[in-house]
């Protein structure tokens, strides 16, 4: 599906830079600032339309939220969403995934979500996958000990192909889901693309994996 583009979604991050924050390289290392607190902080990659991120900010005003989207046209949907629910909590970066150390210090962030990732299904982009063995690096060396990717998708064969890199990488199974809505798993939060893909019977999948030392 062609992507609209929105002319004015660019202006509109700038006019919102105490959500969609400017130059994030100049933080790493001191995010607590921008939050005014000391809470957990947990990052979304791909946020989409922020209605993952904005849910579960509000389901849990004590950890700080962060959604990464690089669409501009995208993102502006989950700005929406931050200015309309009033959410302190939440903030927004609009930059490449591949970047994510620039903007994060070691140790620095408490969990990473990955929802409804691009599958890249042919074996030539597969290092494009966001649980490739290159994003898994990224997000270790930013995540605290011990830390933790909570991961769902509709796709079986990226979620197999994920299980089987994450399990390669050496990383602790904590929870596996082969069909979450009809689990007894509770507090999900649904994305945009859950929501359509669910509507049309596509069964969902989701884990929960931790870094070890």
């Amino acid at each position: 599906m062609r992507l609209r583009h929105k002319p004015w979604a660019k202006d509109k991050l700038a006019e919102y830079s105490s959500v969609v924050i400017p130059n994030p390289s100049d933080y790493k290392g001191k995010w607590h600032e921008i939050f005014d607190n000391n809470h957990p902080i947990h990052i979304e990659v791909g946020t989409g339309k922020g209605q993952f991120i904005t849910g579960m900010a509000k389901l849990y005003p004590e950890v700080n939220y962060i959604g990464i989207e690089l669409q501009v046209s995208v993102i502006v949907g989950a700005l929406d969403r931050i200015i309309e629910d009033s959410l302190p909590n939440c903030k927004l970066l609009n930059v490449n995934a591949e970047e994510l150390s620039t903007f994060f210090e070691n140790g620095e962030v408490d969990r990473v979500y990955l929802n409804f990732s691009d599958p890249w299904p042919k074996n030539k982009h597969l290092k494009r996958r966001l649980t490739y063995k290159h994003f898994l690096d990224i997000y270790k060396n930013i995540l605290v000990k011990n830390g933790e990717i909570h991961f769902k998708t509709d796709n079986q064969g990226l979620f197999e192909y994920s299980l089987t890199s994450f399990s390669e990488y050496g990383l602790l199974l904590k929870y596996v889901s082969l069909d979450l809505h009809n689990s007894e798993f509770e507090g999900n939060i649904m994305t945009e693309y859950e929501e359509k893909f669910s509507s049309i019977g596509n069964r969902i999948y989701r884990s929960e994996v931790q870094f070890q030392l």
